[in-house]
């Protein structure tokens, strides 16, 4: 798109960041500039030392337990340097802004101001565009920094503030699905699909604490004691935290955000009875995204030891400054040793893109998390009796693939990983790592704004893997932080993973896309967990 060359004008030569380049949502349409004294604000991710070599160490010996660095010590090696600080801190008076709030530790410079003074320092044109479901603010092109700065700030973030993320859920209405025979439909409580899946039981979580992200709606305290007090399990320690100005506000529409925070703390907080949740409540855009993970992982005071995270987007609809500014805050959570667990998404191989080719959704497509796949699944008690990748059309059905972005990892490379289905037959990061009940139709019973539904979607997932993970972390002693290394490389013998076989998520009219075959497929991963198997076998690598 064309931006006017007035505004590079300057005689103080500017560069454009790698990777910043925006386009309008499709079908908006550009309404009016914005008003110039409108107050409005951006993320700046600024340079750090990074933590490869930590990873670097983890990916040549999976097996090996990894001494993670605790946050003090983190600051202390990895934390933004504060001359740079100050140089940003100067350039922002020089242009009019100021600084809100600094992460060192995460490298993010939190600056506000008028609009007009955004559009001088970065060389952009913020205007108001319309779509048929929202209005935001936008802008066309890249950003651009001044060059003294260029090597200290990696991407600015926020500019503009599209919805930039949806919920991976699946609420199950019979009335929409009469295709469906009663057999083949059968809800449970979280706490009875963690006994499908052998989570360990009995054990007292009150030390650990899943964090949450969420980008919308709320939840209600009472309601929250209500459903947990029906199941019979410890209610969970609920604590809020808001950013940038977000907060737990219900909008009473369980088939809106409501619904995702409901089943995520449902999920969550009945696997892992008793546990400690910490809900990082932010703006659906990609900064209020990025500066949620950010706070989450760097938080001192609640310290969660596992992140569940249930939002997502299709690769192509972010930028790629945007990736690799939350990649390297998962790459902090490993060295933390803080496990993400990711959604892999809700509409098959396309992840609802009309294109005519494959997708996978971002974060999970992130390497450095670890990336949840849908099955649908029959049981009862302890035993599964059958169990398949969830697939009931193009906009009910797992996520999966291979990344378009992201370069495979070295622990991937003996998964067999195929190369991806679209034209470019990328050789690249496979999704997801592994898998668990997503289907609604064997979907999981919540309470949410006063209803009673049954929610499905790798939305529930995510929360399930955050639950048991959060279980075997307290049986370990310690967080097993980044996991996939290790998971792919334990022994069939451990039977850590039911191996699903059977099913795809070929969306309609896709090529070629995704199947299930025996060992990691790119729509199941490694398959759903045995929790206690998972357990023994960490266990295991810990005391050899």
């Amino acid at each position: 798109m064309e931006q006017d060359n007035h505004l590079l004008n300057s005689q103080e030569p500017y560069v454009k960041i790698p990777g910043s380049e925006r386009k309008p949502l499709p079908y908006a349409v550009k309404s009016t500039p914005i008003h110039p004294d409108e107050e409005i604000s951006a993320t700046l991710l600024i340079r750090r030392p990074p933590v490869t070599s930590f990873l670097e160490k983890k990916s040549i010996s999976p097996l090996t337990p990894i001494q993670h660095l605790s946050h003090e010590q983190f600051m202390a090696s990895h934390g933004a340097d504060q001359e740079d600080l100050n140089k940003v801190e100067e350039f922002a008076a020089n242009n009019g802004l100021t600084i809100k709030e600094v992460n060192a530790a995460a490298g993010t410079v939190l600056l506000a101001g008028p609009a007009s003074a955004f559009n001088k320092a970065f060389k952009v044109q913020l205007a108001i565009y319309e779509h048929q479901n929202c209005t935001y603010r936008g802008r066309t092109g890249p950003v651009h920094i001044p060059q003294d700065l260029s090597y200290i700030v990696e991407a600015v973030i926020g500019l503009d503030n599209r919805p930039q993320l949806r919920p991976h859920f699946r609420i199950f209405e019979e009335k929409s699905e009469p295709h469906r025979n009663q057999a083949a439909t059968k809800s449970f409580t979280p706490d009875q699909i963690a006994s499908l899946y052998h989570f360990p039981q009995n054990i007292d979580v009150s030390n650990q604490c899943i964090a949450i992200i969420e980008l919308g709606g709320g939840y209600h305290p009472d309601e929250m004691k209500q459903y947990f007090s029906s199941l019979g399990v410890a209610q969970p320690v609920l604590t809020d935290v808001s950013v940038n100005e977000s907060s737990n506000q219900p909008t009473g529409n369980p088939n809106g955000p409501d619904g995702e925070v409901a089943l995520d703390i449902e999920v969550a907080g009945a696997v892992a009875p008793g546990v400690k949740i910490a809900v990082y409540f932010a703006p659906n855009t990609d900064a209020g995204f990025l500066n949620a993970i950010t706070t989450a992982i760097h938080d001192t005071v609640n310290k969660p030891s596992v992140i569940s995270i249930s939002w997502g987007a299709p690769e192509n609809q972010w930028t790629s400054q945007a990736m690799q500014a939350m990649d390297r805050a998962f790459q902090d959570a490993a060295a933390l040793g803080v496990t993400i667990c990711c959604a892999a998404g809700d509409r098959g191989s396309s992840d609802g893109v009309t294109d005519g080719t494959v997708h996978v959704d971002f974060p999970a497509s992130s390497p450095h998390v670890l990336g949840c796949g849908g099955t649908k699944l029959f049981g009862s008690g302890q035993t599964i009796t059958r169990e398949v990748v969830w697939n009931e059309g193009p906009d009910s059905s797992t996520g999966g693939g291979v990344s378009d972005v992201f370069t495979l990892p070295s622990w991937q490379t003996a998964a067999h990983v195929p190369l991806s289905a679209d034209p470019q037959t990328n050789n690249g990061r496979g999704v997801p790592d592994v898998a668990g009940d997503a289907d609604p139709a064997t979907g999981y019973q919540v309470l949410v704004d006063g209803q009673q539904a049954v929610f499905g979607g790798t939305s529930a997932v995510a929360p399930l893997w955050a639950g048991l993970i959060a279980l075997i972390n307290q049986q370990l002693g310690h967080p097993v932080g980044f996991l996939n290394p290790t998971l792919y490389n334990l022994p069939a013998s451990s039977k850590a993973f039911h191996d699903i076989k059977t099913g795809n998520n070929i969306s309609s009219n896709e090529p070629g896309a995704y199947k299930a075959k025996k060992g990691w497929d790119p729509v199941s991963g490694l398959g759903s967990p045995n929790g206690i198997n998972l357990l023994n076998a960490l266990k295991g690598l810990q005391n050899s």
